[in-house]
């Protein structure tokens, strides 16, 4: 359905907790929705679609100048974008606003980290699978309360080395609780990522990464 700013697929689940789920370079609405599903079997699923083309075929949701040159200014505009989903969503379909935690992968993991710098107290939590450092954000703040898992590849060509470590130590002097599971495997993800981020979501950050 199209509706909210964004085309965006909706599946409800018996708990309370939402998760909003958003796709990779190349994906939609649809990609990632078994597999939230798989991990987070009884939340109701929210999943907007990027609105960026790139090349003309290929969707995210913020421009890159190339794999290592992100467009930052993108980045704040989809950022700011999303949370505005957020907050109309949740009110349009009944959600509640302080139970939503972000499930992105890739493009989507890093449009998430835009979120928690631009608009702290959006997301309850959320789970980032393959996010980069996209920039340093300067002092960020309202974070308290806010879990973050970041899934991070050794070998990712697409992050810095050390970018996972940064990203962790400026979320966290932000007030955030989080979590870095890092495993042996590039960007793709493997089955380590999921059995963590499916322990994450079902029990909370404590722990759940170095188990």
């Amino acid at each position: 359905m199209e509706h909210l700013g964004f085309a965006h697929a909706l599946d409800r689940g018996p708990s309370a907790d939402t998760l909003l789920v958003l796709h990779a370079t190349g994906g939609d609405e649809h990609q990632l929705m078994p597999l939230a599903r798989q991990l987070a079997p009884g939340a109701t699923l929210l999943a907007p679609r990027g609105t960026v083309m790139e090349g003309g075929t290929v969707r995210r949701f913020f421009a890159r100048r190339s794999m290592h040159d992100l467009d930052i200014d993108d980045l704040m505009r989809a950022a700011d974008e999303l949370a505005a989903f957020v907050r109309d969503a949740t009110a349009e379909y009944g959600l509640d606003p302080a139970r939503v935690t972000a499930l992105g992968y890739s493009n989507g993991a890093n449009a998430a980290v835009g979120m928690l710098f631009r608009h702290p107290g959006t997301l309850a939590g959320a789970a980032l699978l393959r996010p980069v450092m996209p920039y340093e954000p300067g002092p960020i703040g309202g974070l308290e309360g806010c879990r973050v898992l970041i899934a991070a590849g050794t070998r990712d060509p697409y992050s810095a080395p050390g970018a996972g470590e940064r990203l962790r130590d400026v979320l966290a002097e932000g007030g955030a609780q989080v979590d870095l599971s890092a495993v042996d495997a590039g960007h793709e993800l493997v089955q380590h990522d999921l059995e963590v981020t499916a322990r994450w979501l079902s029990t909370g950050a404590e722990g759940a990464a170095g188990a």
